[in-house]
């Protein structure tokens, strides 16, 4: 008997699957199945899928609900506008998806390479191609130095639609200071503040301009923000089109999320040391 009593104990003190990786509707609180969140993403006009970066979980997800899903094509942070991973053509025979990846302009130093190879290894098994929907490198740091005057018009008209209110301006700031371990210099702020707002608005232009529905967009949770990021443009440029919009949330942050996007899928976090140790240590941050 105290046996059982004791084994009884240590199963119950084991995390428990469901509250390791959950789906959680933010506005009912209730809990979702995948098939569920299947069904509400078929009748969406845009599904947003996030991501914590350095979290492979994430990645295979996110990997397995599309594959259920089958969009014609997934919009992806991970590219360029106007670049286009595709696999499984004749002209595709014999390249891995990495290399796939690479022809399209993935930076897969930057993006930590193999960290994401769920996620593509998952669309490339479907047969769903990655679209590029991010601005250039290169835009990007002309716009931190340069600021508006360096923003090509067409990224300037939707944001202009959807200006930030000083409470989704001041999320956004103190989000840009804590990506950068709190040592961004408040000269910068601006400029790093407009070359995100214009990342959001390639990915919703992009997304805009996806044939059929629903149009599919993976990014870091931060660009799903409905106060800053790609939904906030979306309801400016698409009045009452209905979008889903889903945070990949680590339990260690179990605030995160609940008013930001329309559902939350958590999931343990990802085993990392402190990504600003190196700044602590008076080092650059690598």
């Amino acid at each position: 008997m105290r046996l059982l009593l004791l084994f009884s104990l240590l199963i119950s003190a084991l995390p428990s699957p469901l509250h390791a990786e959950a789906i959680v509707d933010t506005r009912s609180g209730r809990r979702l199945a995948i098939a569920d969140l299947l069904d509400l993403a078929r009748q969406a006009d845009f599904v947003l899928l996030g991501e914590v970066h350095d979290n492979p979980r994430h990645h295979q997800l996110r990997a397995e609900f599309l594959a259920r899903l089958a969009p014609d094509r997934v919009v992806v942070e991970h590219l360029e506008q106007g670049h286009e991973a595709r696999w499984g053509t004749s002209s595709d025979s014999g390249r891995s998806v990495l290399e796939a990846l690479n022809q399209a302009g993935f930076d897969s130093t930057g993006w930590q390479w193999p960290t994401h190879a769920p996620l593509f290894e998952g669309l490339a098994r479907a047969g769903i191609p990655a679209t590029g929907g991010n601005i250039g490198r290169d835009l990007a740091r002309r716009l931190v130095r340069e600021g508006l005057p360096a923003l090509p018009p067409p990224l300037a008209a939707p944001l202009s639609r959807a200006p930030l209110n000083a409470d989704a301006q001041a999320a956004l700031d103190a989000d840009l200071l804590d990506s950068h371990c709190g040592q961004l210099p408040a000269s910068r702020v601006p400029g790093m503040r407009l070359a995100q707002r214009a990342r959001d608005a390639a990915m919703a232009t992009t997304l805009l301009a996806v044939p059929g529905r629903p149009a599919v967009l993976l990014a870091g949770n931060g660009h799903l923000r409905s106060d800053y990021g790609v939904p906030a443009l979306l309801g400016e440029l698409r009045p009452g089109a209905r979008i889903l919009s889903v945070g990949f949330i680590e339990e260690d942050r179990p605030d995160t999320g609940d008013k930001l996007y329309t559902h939350v899928w958590r999931t343990p976090p990802a085993p990392r040391g402190d990504p600003c140790a190196a700044l602590k240590a008076g080092k650059p941050k690598t």
